[in-house]
């Protein structure tokens, strides 16, 4: 087990190091999630219906995980895959990608919720308990497309396959996400979304055994 916490911390350093190298890919999508809100301010200017302004939230989001995780396992040399097989445990590359990914997208969505706040307000009642429904499902999320990633870069790095394996699997995750979001942006009792938080959990519990079980298979392959 310690030799296992070794090595997931010298990756998520080495991947930590390659985006500092390499830091047109997050500017990148920083710049894509800024426009795209700066866009929907635009279009819309004041977005009355709390389920209008939550939905319209998460969709950006959505997107940019997809943007920023898919790219985790697609854009590795054949190489440098070579070169972590002999250094690592196929557990450890895959730890690694998801916690640097739940890390990326925690900093890429709350900086998309302080310019959506910005450009089209706040209007959560309960902000700490939506910021929290926001780390929770952007953790998810992150953690979701990270497995599909790397199932899909064993596909020949086919990108449509990340969509299609996604859709399914996203969708409970996304239904429990905006319940909880929109019980916070009403002030409803928070015991009210205690359930939508511990499903979230349950999930992200769920893809982290099938990363734990599967992936050795795959990085074996």
């Amino acid at each position: 087990m310690n030799q296992l916490c070794k090595e997931i911390r010298h990756l998520i350093i080495k991947e930590f190091q390659l985006e500092i190298r390499n830091k047109n890919t997050f500017i990148g999508i920083f710049l894509y999630v800024v426009s795209t809100i700066f866009v929907c301010y635009l279009t819309f200017k004041q977005i009355i219906s709390p389920q209008t302004w939550n939905a319209l939230f998460w969709i950006i989001i959505l997107f940019s995980t997809v943007s920023a995780v898919s790219k985790g396992f697609i854009q590795e040399g054949q190489g440098r895959l070579l070169y972590y097989y002999t250094i690592a445990s196929g557990t450890a590359i895959i730890f690694s990608k998801i916690f640097y990914n739940i890390l990326l997208m925690g900093v890429l969505s709350m900086a998309s919720f302080l310019f959506y706040s910005i450009f089209l307000g706040n209007i959560a009642e309960d902000l700490s308990w939506y910021l929290l429904g926001v780390l929770a499902g952007s953790s998810g999320l992150a953690t979701i497309f990270t497995l599909i990633s790397a199932i899909a870069h064993k596909a020949n790095n086919n990108g449509v396959l990340v969509a299609v394996l996604g859709f399914p699997i996203i969708l409970p995750m996304m239904i429990v996400i905006i319940k909880f979001s929109n019980a916070a942006i009403m002030g409803a009792a928070r015991s009210s979304s205690l359930d939508s938080l511990l499903i979230m959990g349950l999930l992200l519990i769920i893809v982290l055994s099938l990363s734990y079980i599967l992936f050795p298979y795959l990085w074996k392959d």
